[in-house]
Parts: structure tokens; sequence; C-alpha cells
């Protein structure tokens, strides 16, 4: 018995095991021709819709996160009102 092989994802609807999430998708995908949703932000794929809407909650909630405290972190900081102009526009993108 090898105890160094281990398999982290199975398949609900058959058992089948695997190593990575991925070759779980691909076998979802390809096997039971299951519907695959994925991350509006990120492009990840999953199974289940559920995984989906947590996954973005996270992922949201540390962006949210992130920019408060980046917020917070230049707050009191001396600024030209160009760097403010910046600042505010620089996570858009000129493709309209």
């Amino acid at each position: 018995m090898n105890l160094f092989h281990h398999t982290k994802y199975e398949c609900d609807q058959d058992g089948e095991k695997f190593k990575s999430y991925d070759e779980l998708i691909e076998h979802a995908r390809h096997v039971h021709h299951h519907p695959i949703v994925k991350c509006h932000n990120c492009g990840k794929q999953f199974i289940h819709e559920k995984d989906r809407l947590h996954h973005e909650r996270e992922e949201h909630e540390k962006i949210v996160d992130y920019r408060l405290h980046k917020n917070l972190d230049n707050h009191g900081k001396k600024t030209s009102p160009q760097e403010e102009v910046y600042d505010h526009t620089r996570n858009y993108g000129d493709n309209f």
C-alpha cells in the first residue's frame, strides 16, 4: 500500500477519485456531460453553483479588504489632485 498516494477529489456520481480538481472537472464534463460553471472574475471552473458562489464570495471579500486597507494606509498622506484621479481610475480599462 502506497502511503504517499493521496486522492483529494472524488466524483459524487460514480466515486472515481482524482489527484487534482481540474482532473475532476474534466471527468465531470466528458464522462457525465455535467455543465461547468465559471467564476465571473477569474474564470476558475466549478462543478456546482454553490462552490462558485462560495469562491466568488471569498475572493470578493479579499478584494474589498485589500482596497479598504490600501485606502487606510494612504489616509493622511499628502497627494496631489492628479494622483487622486489616478488612484480612482487605475483599475478601469479603456475597452468600452
